[in-house]
């Protein structure tokens, strides 16, 4: 559901006119970019950095666990041993102080990354299922005002409840380094209509991670359609207030240096980018989108041409694919 941009102005590219775009698959890896040496040695930087900001993450619980022979955990471990951590830990955040234990601050940046993230799927994918550890760890959050819910409509039967990190919580993630500097976190709700759509990434995020993890690939972090957007005006506006004209050239040398399509002179944004670490130690990232009933051909064939893999629901996806067949769209539309 992500947009073109067409212009200089900061449009936030959601409006229904907008409502029209789907996908296809794109693998990218840093190849090719300075010496193999280089890429290795950047890569490896980073996956340091990913560690330490998880072994950080972890010392908090450290005062809990009795284990003697315990190591640090990771973001990666098991659910069954992050569950198993019922201590919680106080953190000092300046003049406040919040009680948190790992699966509470895990569930905190997992909604930070995403925006806003749907409660069933947070139980299915950070909880194994277990509502009644999530309902009591979203209790403590919410009381701690780090965390806030509502509801996607006010139709009982079309409506989802879903979390969004306030900006108390997204000030905790950042100051105790709960993930890294490069990944973005976001608090508030946005525009409701979107929020039942927005929600559904976390699932897609999870369809493609786990297979990328399943190869020997390790996710460094993920990049919504909004931080995309936001990088990409950003220049373009550094560049105009430099006086520099548009051109559709100078567009297109933007969009390309942050790996970006350019389809029918219009930028492509993704829903969501995963960038990881393959086995060859080099970055990749793959480009995904969550196409809905509203997509029609134009929409999928340009999502197709412009490399992302395209996913939809399982609602969705019979239709999406009659749509393909019927105009020879060369493109997989995978179920979630």
């Amino acid at each position: 559901m992500s947009r073109g941009f067409e212009s200089f102005e900061l449009d936030d590219f959601r409006d229904s006119q907008w409502l029209s775009e789907p996908s296809a698959h794109r693998h990218e890896s840093s190849r090719g970019r300075g010496s193999s040496s280089q890429t290795e040695a950047s890569v490896r930087i980073k996956l340091a950095k990913l560690r330490e900001t998880e072994y950080q993450s972890d010392q908090l619980d450290w005062q809990s666990r009795e284990r003697q022979d315990a190591k640090p955990l990771s973001l990666d471990i098991q659910q069954s041993d992050l569950l198993s951590q019922r201590e919680r830990s106080e953190i000092r955040d300046r003049d406040r102080s919040y009680s948190l234990r790992p699966s509470e601050i895990h569930a905190l940046t997992e909604v930070g990354k995403f925006r806003v993230l749907a409660v069933e799927d947070l139980a299915h994918h950070a909880y194994a299922g277990d509502r009644s550890r999530l309902d009591s760890d979203l209790r403590n959050l919410v009381r701690q005002r780090l965390v806030a819910r509502r509801d996607t409509s006010v139709l009982k039967k079309e409506s989802r409840q879903v979390l969004t990190v306030t900006k108390e919580g997204k000030r905790l993630i950042r100051r105790h380094g709960f993930v890294l500097d490069d990944q973005a976190i976001y608090s508030g709700f946005v525009k409701p209509k979107e929020a039942d759509h927005d929600a559904t990434l976390y699932r897609l995020y999870h369809k493609a991670a786990d297979e990328i993890e399943r190869k020997g690939g390790k996710v460094l972090r993920v990049q919504l359609d909004y931080e995309l957007k936001e990088k990409l005006y950003r220049k373009l506006g550094q560049a105009q207030a430099q006086g520099e004209s548009q051109t559709q050239r100078s567009k297109e040398a933007f969009a390309h240096q942050f790996q970006l399509p350019v389809v029918h002179g219009k930028v492509s944004f993704p829903d969501l980018r995963i960038e990881y670490a393959n086995q060859e130690m080099e970055i990749s990232r793959v480009d995904l989108e969550l196409a809905t009933g509203h997509y029609h051909a134009g929409h999928l064939a340009d999502k197709a041409r412009a490399g992302f893999q395209i996913y939809a629901r399982s609602e969705d996806a019979a239709g999406l694919r009659r749509v393909r067949d019927d105009r020879e769209i060369m493109t997989a539309i995978l179920s979630l």
